[in-house]
C-alpha cells in the first residue's frame, strides 16, 4: 500500500507569497531609504561647506587655501598667496596646492572637523574639492553668453554620485539640469575625474553612471 503524500495547501502556497512578497517590499524600502540618506548626506555637505566658507570670509576677509595670513596658527608651514582665487584642482594630490590649503585653513579655524589638509569623501566615498573654475581653461574662467556650459568662478564638487543621486541633488538644490543654474555635472569615465569644460547636456538614469556633481560657492 502507497503512503500518501501530502503537498502545500493553495492557502499554505498563498501564505508563503505573501511573507515573501513583504520581505522584498521591506528589502526594497530600505534601499530607498538608504539612497535617500546618501541624497541628504551629499546636500548637507554642499550646504555646510558652503557656509563655512562663508564664514571664513567674514572673519578672516580671505578665501581659506588663498589666505596669506594663515601663519597666525602655529606649524603652518604654506601658505596662499592672497590673489584672491584658489590655485590646484579640487582633487589635487599635492598637499601645497592652494585647493588642499583650503581644508587645512577651514579646519584650523574651527569651522569643519578634522586635521590636515586632505579632502574629504562623501557618503559613497568620493572625492569632496573645491577649485576655481573648470580645470580646462584659465582658472579665473567665467560663465557667460558666449560660454554656457562650462563650469566658473569658486567651486565645490562631489565626485562618483552614482546616477540617482546626482539627478536628485541637482533637482533639489538646483534644477535639475547638468549645464545650467548654479549646479553642474559632468558623466564620469573613471573615479575622482579632473572636470573639463562643459558640462553634460542631459543626465542619464542606467544604475550605472556615476557623476560628479559641482555646485558653484560665488
Amino acid at each position: 500500500m502507497k503512503a500518501i503524500q501530502k503537498g502545500f495547501t493553495l492557502v499554505e502556497i498563498a501564505i508563503v507569497l505573501v511573507i515573501i512578497g513583504l520581505l522584498l517590499g521591506g528589502i526594497l524600502k530600505g534601499q530607498e531609504m538608504i539612497t535617500q540618506a546618501k541624497i541628504k548626506n551629499v546636500i548637507a555637505d554642499f550646504s555646510g561647506i558652503s557656509a563655512a566658507y562663508h564664514g571664513y570670509q567674514d572673519r578672516y576677509r580671505a578665501i581659506p587655501g588663498d589666505d596669506k595670513g594663515a601663519s597666525r596658527w602655529t606649524g603652518i608651514s604654506n601658505l596662499g598667496d592672497g590673489d584672491g582665487r584658489l590655485a590646484g584642482l579640487y582633487n589635487s594630490a599635492t598637499a601645497t596646492d592652494e585647493s588642499r590649503l583650503w581644508w587645512e585653513d577651514l579646519r584650523r579655524s574651527g569651522f569643519i572637523t578634522g586635521t590636515g589638509n586632505g579632502q574629504p569623501l562623501n557618503a559613497v566615498s568620493g572625492m569632496i574639492g573645491v577649485q576655481t573654475g573648470d580645470g580646462a581653461n584659465p582658472p579665473n574662467r567665467v560663465l557667460s553668453s558666449a560660454n554656457p556650459d562650462g563650469f566658473g568662478g569658486l567651486i565645490i564638487c562631489s565626485a562618483n554620485l552614482p546616477d540617482k543621486i546626482a539627478i536628485a541633488v541637482d533637482t533639489q538644490m538646483d534644477d535639475g539640469v547638468p549645464n545650467a543654474g548654479t549646479v553642474r555635472a559632468q558623466l564620469q569615465a573613471t573615479l575622482n575625474p579632473t572636470i573639463g569644460a562643459t558640462a553634460d547636456t542631459a543626465y542619464a538614469e542606467t544604475g550605472t553612471n556615476s557623476y560628479t556633481v559641482c555646485r558653484s560657492l560665488n
